[in-house]
């Protein structure tokens, strides 16, 4: 699973794009939780234009799309608590532990948590 950073290095053409590109290019077991979708989405939006952001959509949804649902919202909620993790970072977590995935991230705020990859 790739976090939000990932997905805009990789889409946003950054430096460390081809860092991430192994993992975004995994079409059939990649998964994508539905917040990656809207930060993604939105940080695209606002900073690269409309065509841009729909080319990762599209592209994302030939993932694994992983709704958040309550078992999720709860597993995030204490995620949040145990590692101090945002919101949004605490969902994209969780996932990854239910779905026993590995978590390739930019952010350093999941360094040293069990299932992070910090390429």
């Amino acid at each position: 699973m790739v976090d939000s950073s990932g997905w805009v290095e990789y889409f946003g053409e950054g430096p460390h794009a081809e860092v991430f590109a192994p993992y975004i290019e995994l079409e059939e077991s990649l998964l994508v939780p539905t917040i990656v979708l809207y930060e993604v989405y939105k940080k695209l939006l606002r900073e690269r234009g409309k065509s841009l952001a729909d080319g990762f959509a599209s592209q994302a949804m030939r993932r694994i799309v992983v709704p958040l649902d309550e078992d999720l919202a709860l597993a995030a909620a204490q995620a949040s608590l145990d590692h101090r993790l945002a919101m949004a970072d605490a969902v994209i977590y969780a996932t990854a532990q239910a779905r026993q995935a590995q978590l390739v991230t930019g952010d350093l705020h999941f360094r040293g948590l069990p299932g992070v990859i910090i390429p």
